[in-house]
């Protein structure tokens, strides 16, 4: 039962990321934007959840991790910064992109022996390829940010589409296991 709903979440992503990357590739400026847009939105909340989570500490223990307190309150302030400031979030994304690449890169390869296992050497060897690419193109971003910021909007659509890939190859290899 686990691995039917594996294979069929692995599909419905996959699709989904290759919706979402052929859109970012049609429109690339709405894509920059809403991108941005979404990470002030995800800073606000996660600033909020990091807030609440010290409160709930301080009243069951007496005393709350403060850096929860301070990150909070940061990313809650960076958050606002990036709603009311689009333009900067846009300049900020260009930064923190290159790093999230590099990051799930790194995670996805770290995954690769186990799923090797199990789906066998065509996905393990796509799948090191595609993230292979994906840390040297992390890894030029980061060091030219000015290559990210113009080219982000084409690199997350073409990266979501080799991700939505990915997660296709997964599932139909999944489809095979019972």
């Amino acid at each position: 039962m686990r691995l039917r709903k594996v294979k069929w979440s692995e599909l419905i992503t996959g699709i989904l990321l290759i919706t979402l990357g052929i859109y970012s590739l049609i429109r690339p400026a709405g894509m920059l934007t809403g991108v941005t847009v979404i990470y002030g939105l995800f800073a606000v909340i996660t600033g909020i959840a990091d807030i609440v989570f010290y409160v709930r500490m301080e009243r069951r223990t007496g005393f709350g991790p403060a850096v929860s307190l301070v990150t909070g309150i940061l990313s809650v302030l960076a958050g606002i910064l990036i709603l009311c400031n689009v333009s900067a979030g846009k300049w900020m994304i260009a930064i923190l992109f290159p790093i999230w690449f590099i990051a799930h890169c790194l995670s996805r390869l770290s995954h690769l022996t186990l799923l090797r296992l199990t789906v066998g050497d065509a996905y393990y060897y796509f799948t090191l390829v595609i993230n292979i690419l994906g840390l040297i193109l992390g890894v030029l971003m980061l060091f030219n940010p000015m290559i990210s910021m113009f080219s982000v909007s084409w690199l997350i659509g073409i990266y979501l589409i080799l991700l939505g890939m990915d997660s296709l190859f997964l599932a139909i290899s999944l489809f095979g296991l019972h």
